[in-house]
C-alpha cells in the first residue's frame, strides 16, 4: 500500500488519483451541491481499516492528523460521504488499489456542517466490488469541552499547571478527532500512531508495539492493530500519567493510570478490576479478546466513565480510593463503575447495537451486570440493596408523559445524547432483572452467552436478544419444561395459581416487546374476595391527563410474583390480559405482590388490602423482606400521586418506620417524605413545614441517636450512618449539630490534620460551612491536594451555606473551572438550587448562562438534563411554572424541544396539583399525630 511520509507529498501514479483540497472544515468547499441529504450515512461505501497518525501539541493546544481509510465500494458512486466536525482538511485523495481499473479523478471536497458530514467527490465513478483508500490530512484545535479530543489539566502539589489530552467519543464525537464513518454499525480495524514529546506517555486501545525517535524532541508510538470495532470506542491519551499493573488469572494485563501524585490511590481499583474481568470471562464463557485493559483516571471528565475497548476512562472520583479517607459509599460507587465499564467489553464492544435507538442493549445490560458481577466478586458491598433504588428512580421519569420507550427512534446527535437517560440505563437494567427472575438465572445466562457468541464483532437489534433467550427452556421450581418443535417452551405446571401457564407458549419477544416498545409501566390493582384474587392492569401515569380514556392500547405481559400470610414460597403468574383471577388454596390475612420488587410495576391493594399491610408493618415488619418494605413505602406514595389513595393513608404507613433499621426502607422513607417538606419550604409555609420536619426527624431520631461517629460496621451500616447524620445535621437536629460542631472545631484547630471518620465527614463539613470563617477554611482545604478524595463532600457543604454571595461565587467559579472543575458544575448548581437560600440564584444563573452551558456540556447531554430538572423540580407555584415555560419557549427550537424541559414542566405542574390537593390534609394529619 502507498504510505504517507511525514511531509505528506502527493505522488501521482497510474493507480492513484489525487486532488489537493483545502477547506476550513466549517465552510462549504465550493458551491456544488452536497451529494447526500440524510443524517445517516449511505451504506454503499464501508470502512475496513483506519490507519491513523495523530500529533497533539500540548503547548499550542492543537493537533494534526493524517488518516488512511481502506474502504469497500458496493455500488458505483462518485461520492464518498463520511463524518467530520471542526476539522480543517488540508489535503484529501482517493487511491485505487493495484489492479483496480477505476481510478478516481479530480477529487474535490465538500462539507455539510449542519449534519457534520464531508464528501470526497470524484469526477469518475468508483467501481463496485473494489477497494479504495481515502487519504485525508487535517488539523484542529483540542476541544475545550469534554468530548472529542480534548484538553484536560491538573495542578501538581507545587501548584504547577500541567496539560494532557484525552478522548471521549461516545456517541458522535470521534468525528471531532479524525474524519470517519461515525456510526456504530461501521465496524473496522484501527492501526494508530501517536506523536508526542519524549517526556510524555501515549496510550491507546491496543498495546504499544514500538516507539520511533523522529527528532530529539519527538517520538512516534506505534500501537497494535485493533479488533473490529465501532468508532465511538477508539481512544487515545497523551499525558504524564504513572501506572500500576497486575495480570488476571486469564493472563490479561490490567493497569491503572493516574496523575503521578495520585498513583497511591489506585490499588483498590486495580484489585477490583482484576476480580471483575476474571468474573466476566468465566460468566460469558468468551475470552476477553485484547492483551490488556487499562483504566485511566482523567482529571476533567463529564460522565462517570467510558468503556473504550482496552482503555476505559473514568473521572477521578470513580476510580481513585484512599483506604484512610474514602467513605463506604465511594468504595461501592467505584466498584460498580468498574463493573459497568468492564461488562461493556462484551455488551457494547464485542456485540454492539445497530443504532442508538437500541442504546439500552449496551447501557441497560452494563447497569444490570453491575448487580450480577459485584454480588459475586464483592458480596460484602450488598449491591442488591441499591439496585432497587434505580427502578424507583426510573419510574419517577417513566411515569411522565414526556417519557419514551426503552427502544425509541433517534436521528441527530442531540436526540442520540438524550438517550443516555434513566430509561435506557435504569429501566433497561430493571426489566432485565425482572426477565432473569422470570426465566431463572441459568436459562437467562445460557441465552446471554448464546447471544454474545452468535453476534461477536457484529451489530444487533432488540429482537436478536429475544431470539437468543426464546429457544432455551426454563425450569421453574421442580416443574419440567420441554422444547417444542416450533422452538418455543411449554410449561407443564400443576399448581392452581399457575393454571394459566399450562400448554401456553413462552414467547420472550412478545413479552419483552411490551416492556421495550411502549413507554411507562403498569399499575396492577389487586382485589381479594375470599380465595379469589382479582387482578387488573392499567398504564400508571402521573399528571393532569393521567386518567385519559385514550390509553386502552397499553397492555403488558407482567411476570407477577406474590407471597401470602400463609405461604412465603414465591408464587408466579404471567398476566397477559387486562384482567385476570388467581385462585388461592385457602383464604389469607394479606397478600404481597412483586416480591422483593423484582418486577418493574407497582401494585394497588383495593378495599382493606392496604390496611392489612399497614397493620402487618406495625405489628411485625420483619415478616417481609426489607426490599418488600421499601417497595410498599414507594408504591403507596405513587398511588397518592394518581389519587388512588389519600395522603393520610400513606402517612399512616410511615408510622411503623420508628422501628425500622434497614437501609433500603429508611432511604425510601426519606426519599418520599423529604421532597414533600422541600415543596413546603419553597412556599414558605413555616408552621406546617416545621411540623413535617419535626415528624420526619422524630421518625428516625432513635436510629440517629444510636449512630456511632466512626467508620465501624458493614458497608450498608456505614452508608446508612452517612445518610442519617447528613440528614440530621442539615435539618438542624441539635444533638447532631452539637457533635458535628465539636468535631469541626477540633479539625479546624489542627489545620485539617486531625483524621475525621470518613462516613461522618459530610455532616461535619456541612455544619462547619454554616459560619463564614468555617466556609472559608473549607474552601482552602478544597484546593489542597491532600483533600482530593474529599472534594465532593466539601463542595456539598459549601453549597449549603445561607450566604447568597458565597453561593453565587460558587456557581461562577464552577463554570469558570479554575478552582472548582467545570465537570463538577452540574452538581454545584443543583446543590445550590436545593438550598432554600439559593434556589432563586440557581434559576437566574441557569437563564443567564444557558448558551455557555450548552457549549460546555452539549445539547441533549445528561449533564444539561440534570441541571434543568435539578434546578426546577421543587417548584410548585403557578408564577414559577410561568417563568420556566417563558424562558424555555424563548430559546431556539432545538433547545426548546429538549425532553428534559418537558419533564421539568410536567414535574412542576404535578407539584402544583399535589400541593393544592394534599397540603391541608397533611396539616391535619400532622396535628393529630404530633409526637
Amino acid at each position: 500500500r502507498f504510505r504517507l511520509n511525514v511531509r505528506w507529498k502527493f505522488i501521482t501514479q497510474r493507480a492513484v488519483s489525487v486532488a489537493w483540497c483545502a477547506s476550513d472544515g466549517q465552510g462549504g468547499g465550493g458551491s456544488a451541491q452536497f451529494p447526500w441529504d440524510k443524517v445517516r450515512l449511505p451504506r454503499h461505501v464501508v470502512p475496513l481499516h483506519y490507519h491513523l497518525l495523530i500529533h497533539p501539541n500540548l503547548t499550542t493546544l492543537t493537533f494534526t492528523g493524517t488518516v488512511d481509510i481502506d474502504v469497500a465500494v458496493a455500488q458505483p458512486t462518485k461520492a464518498v460521504v463520511l463524518h467530520g466536525k471542526r476539522l480543517r482538511v488540508t489535503g484529501a485523495a482517493i487511491e485505487a488499489g493495484a489492479g483496480n481499473p477505476c481510478a478516481a479523478r479530480d477529487v474535490r471536497l465538500l462539507w455539510h456542517p449542519p449534519r457534520e458530514q464531508l464528501a470526497l467527490l470524484s469526477a469518475e465513478p468508483l467501481c463496485a466490488g473494489h477497494n479504495y483508500t481515502l487519504r485525508i490530512q487535517y488539523s484542529a484545535n483540542l476541544s475545550d469541552s469534554f468530548h472529542g479530543f480534548y484538553k484536560s489539566t491538573y495542578r501538581t502539589q507545587e501548584g504547577e499547571l500541567r496539560v494532557l489530552a484525552s478522548t471521549h467519543f461516545e456517541p458522535t464525537s470521534a468525528r471531532m478527532a479524525f474524519p470517519c464513518f461515525d456510526e456504530p454499525a461501521f465496524k473496522a480495524r484501527f492501526s494508530i500512531k501517536i506523536r508526542r514529546e519524549p517526556n510524555h506517555l501515549a496510550l491507546s486501545n491496543m498495546p504499544l508495539v514500538k516507539s520511533v525517535n523522529i527528532a530529539s524532541w519527538l517520538v512516534e508510538d506505534h500501537f497494535d492493530t485493533s479488533v473490529k470495532m465501532s468508532t465511538y470506542l477508539v481512544a487515545f491519551i497523551v499525558s504524564d500519567f504513572k501506572s500500576i499493573s497486575k495480570i488476571t488469572n486469564h493472563g490479561v494485563k490490567i493497569s491503572i493510570y493516574t496523575v503521578p501524585e495520585k498513583i497511591n490511590q489506585a490499588h483498590y481499583a486495580l484489585d477490583a478490576a482484576v476480580k471483575l474481568l476474571d468474573f466476566y470471562e468465566d460468566y460469558f464463557s468468551i475470552p476477553y479478546p485484547l492483551p490488556k485493559q487499562d483504566l485511566a483516571a482523567i482529571p476533567d471528565f463529564q460522565s462517570g466513565a467510558m468503556e473504550n475497548w482496552g482503555l476505559t476512562t473514568y473521572r477521578e472520583s470513580a476510580l481513585l480510593y484512599d483506604p484512610e479517607k474514602s467513605s463506604a459509599s465511594s468504595r461501592l460507587w467505584i466498584t460498580m463503575t468498574i463493573a459497568h465499564e468492564l461488562a461493556h467489553q462484551w455488551f457494547g464492544n464485542l456485540v454492539t447495537m445497530e443504532w442508538w435507538n437500541d442504546l439500552w442493549l449496551n447501557e441497560g445490560f452494563a447497569k444490570f451486570m453491575e448487580l450480577l458481577s459485584v454480588n459475586v466478586t464483592h458480596p460484602e458491598l450488598r449491591v442488591e440493596d441499591y439496585f432497587l433504588r434505580r427502578c424507583f428512580d426510573a419510574m419517577e421519569v417513566d411515569a411522565l408523559n414526556s417519557s419514551h420507550p426503552v427502544s425509541t427512534p433517534v436521528e441527530d446527535p442531540a436526540q442520540i445524547l438524550e438517550m443516555f437517560d434513566e430509561v435506557s440505563y435504569e429501566k433497561g437494567s430493571c426489566i432485565l432483572n425482572m426477565l432473569r427472575d422470570f426465566l431463572t438465572a441459568d436459562v437467562f445466562k445460557s441465552g446471554l452467552v448464546q447471544y454474545l457468541q452468535k453476534y461477536s464483532y457484529q451489530n444487533t437489534k432488540n429482537e436478536d436478544l429475544w431470539d437468543s433467550l426464546t429457544n432455551i427452556c426454563p425450569t421453574v421450581g421442580t416443574e419440567k419444561s420441554e422444547l417444542q418443535g416450533d422452538g418455543f417452551c411449554r410449561r407443564n405446571q400443576q399448581s392452581s395459581s399457575n393454571a394459566h401457564w399450562t400448554k401456553e407458549t413462552l414467547d420472550v419477544k412478545a413479552m419483552m416487546d411490551t416492556w421495550t416498545l411502549q413507554k411507562g409501566f403498569p399499575l396492577v390493582t389487586v382485589t381479594v374476595r375470599g380465595k379469589n384474587v382479582h387482578l387488573q392492569q392499567e398504564h400508571y401515569k402521573k399528571g393532569v391527563d393521567s386518567l385519559s380514556p385514550t390509553e386502552n392500547g397499553y397492555l403488558w405481559h407482567i411476570p407477577l410474583t406474590y407471597i401470602t400470610s400463609k405461604s412465603h414460597t414465591v408464587q408466579r403468574f404471567l398476566m397477559r390480559t387486562k384482567t385476570d383471577v388467581i385462585i388461592l388454596p385457602e383464604e389469607v390475612e394479606w397478600v404481597k405482590f412483586n416480591v422483593d420488587m423484582n418486577g418493574y410495576y407497582i401494585v394497588h391493594y383495593e378495599d382493606d388490602g392496604w390496611d392489612r399491610l399497614i397493620n402487618l408493618l406495625r405489628e411485625n415488619h420483619t415478616v417481609i423482606s426489607s426490599n418488600d418494605r421499601a417497595s410498599l413505602i414507594n408504591n403507596i406514595f405513587q398511588l397518592v400521586r394518581i389519587k388512588k389513595l389519600s395522603i393520610s393513608k400513606a402517612f399512616d404507613l410511615t408510622l411503623y418506620m420508628k422501628r425500622e433499621t434497614q437501609i433500603m426502607p429508611i432511604l425510601q422513607g426519606m426519599n418520599e417524605l423529604v421532597p414533600i417538606y422541600k415543596l413546603m419550604e419553597r412556599r414558605d409555609m413555616d408552621d406546617t413545614e416545621k411540623q413535617l420536619k419535626d415528624y420526619i426527624v422524630n421518625l428516625f431520631k432513635d436510629l440517629i441517636d444510636k449512630q456511632l461517629w466512626s467508620d465501624e460496621g458493614s458497608v450498608s451500616e456505614r452508608m446508612l450512618r452517612q445518610s442519617l447524620l447528613m440528614f440530621a445535621c442539615v435539618r438542624r437536629y441539635q444533638p447532631c449539630v452539637d457533635k458535628a460542631e465539636e468535631y469541626f472545631s477540633k479539625w479546624q484547630k489542627s489545620n485539617g490534620t486531625l483524621r475525621l471518620p470518613a462516613d461522618v465527614k459530610t455532616a461535619v463539613y456541612i455544619v462547619g460551612a454554616q459560619t463564614s470563617e468555617g466556609w472559608d477554611f473549607l474552601l482552602s482545604k478544597y484546593q489542597h491536594h491532600s483533600f482530593s478524595v474529599d472534594k465532593d463532600k466539601i463542595a456539598s457543604a459549601l453549597s449549603l451555606t445561607r450566604n447568597k454571595d458565597k453561593l453565587q461565587w460558587l456557581m461562577e467559579e464552577g463554570l469558570r473551572g479554575d478552582i472548582i472543575k467545570t465537570q463538577d458544575f452540574p452538581y454545584i448548581i443543583v446543590s445550590v438550587a436545593r438550598n432554600p437560600s439559593g434556589y432563586h440564584l440557581a434559576w437566574t444563573f441557569l437563564r443567564e448562562n444557558w448558551e455557555k452551558l450548552i457549549e460546555k456540556f452539549e445539547l441533549g447531554s445528561s449533564s444539561i438534563a440534570g441541571i434543568v430538572t435539578g434546578v426546577t423540580n421543587q417548584y410548585s407555584t403557578r408564577p414559577q411554572l410561568a417563568q420556566v415555560k417563558e424562558f424555555f419557549s424563548s430559546l431556539e427550537e432545538k433547545s426548546a424541544q429538549l425532553r428534559c424541559i418537558q419533564q421539568a414542566i410536567e414535574t412542576i405542574e404535578d407539584n402544583i396539583e399535589w400541593m393544592d390537593r394534599y397540603f391541608e390534609e397533611i396539616k391535619t394529619w400532622l396535628q393529630k399525630n404530633q409526637p
